[in-house]
């Protein structure tokens, strides 16, 4: 059984893969800065994605408008990949090596790294779900393949993701829905809430029909409960709550430079950039960048 080859604990693993990833930008100046000096520029067509990445959605608009700030700054923070057989496979980094090829590259700065399948599929699953990369759908089959896959713990695995153990048995629990609501979860016309709410729902066809009323008529989490009987409330429609495009481009922009999510808060003219680190070697980092800026 692989658990016990887990208790070295996977938390010292991240810090050793993505302890060093510093700022690296593709361009001549970029190559000459000390902090490139573990990236290697590898050929593009080399690099292949990990067949077994949890992600499996990427967004087309957003990958174009990192093709584009690509083409201009170049590819700021390297790709993470391991050898294998004549190429390489991505650890961490698909979005960035696919709008490379947008941006028509012919090279990426990487970090090569060494590691199993194994702590490939953790690595992956652990970054993309730390980054917030992930559909809920996508987030469970990763947390679900951590414990049936590679024996860890709903404990090890919490510790490991940085999430509550109730968050993760609730998460794997989306995987007991039917196929077709998955993908309404998948494609965001429904919420985890909205799913969790149908989770209470014994009648697989009443389910789906509820769920259906749900995307539909855009209603509410609390609304959904009431359906499903949990709760005695009035059915209403949600309010839509949507950020301003520019606002949520922006955030993707900075999210791309800084390699960590961010969040812009709007009051008026006045407002606040909330960006998120995940260790102190992430916050580091993100201050040795703030500061060369």
């Amino acid at each position: 059984m692989m658990a016990k080859k887990k208790n070295t604990g996977l938390g010292k693993g991240l810090d050793a893969l993505f302890g060093d990833m510093e700022v690296v930008e593709n361009t001549p100046a970029g190559k000459n800065n000390p902090a490139a000096k573990d990236a290697d520029s590898i050929d593009i067509d080399r690099i292949k994605p990990n067949a077994g990445q949890p992600r499996k959605t990427f967004d087309e608009a957003g990958l174009a408008d990192l093709a584009a700030s690509i083409k201009e700054h170049g590819v700021i923070q390297p790709i993470i990949v391991r050898k294998k057989g004549k190429g390489y496979e991505i650890v961490a980094g698909e979005r960035r090596w696919r709008a490379s090829r947008l941006a028509g590259l012919k090279e990426v700065p990487c970090l090569v790294r060494e590691l199993s399948d194994e702590e490939l599929m953790l690595f992956a699953i652990i970054e993309n779900m730390q980054r917030e990369d992930l559909n809920p759908v996508e987030e469970a089959e990763g947390l679900d393949r951590m414990i049936s896959a590679y024996g860890l713990t709903q404990e090890q695995v919490s510790r490991s993701v940085g999430k509550s153990r109730p968050y993760i048995t609730n998460s794997i629990r989306l995987l007991k829905l039917p196929d077709s609501i998955k993908a309404m979860i998948s494609d965001g016309r429904l919420t985890s809430g909205h799913a969790r709410a149908l989770l209470g729902i014994a009648d697989t066809k009443k389910q789906l029909a509820i769920a259906r009323k749900i995307a539909d008529e855009g209603l509410s989490v609390r609304t959904a409960e009431a359906l499903a009987g949990k709760k005695k409330a009035a059915v209403k429609k949600a309010l839509p709550r949507k950020k301003d495009e520019d606002v949520v481009q922006v955030e993707s922009e900075l999210k791309d430079i800084l390699g960590t999510k961010v969040n812009l808060k709007q009051s008026g003219k006045r407002g606040r950039i909330e960006i998120e680190y995940y260790s102190r070697d992430e916050l580091e980092r993100l201050i040795e960048l703030l500061k060369s800026l």
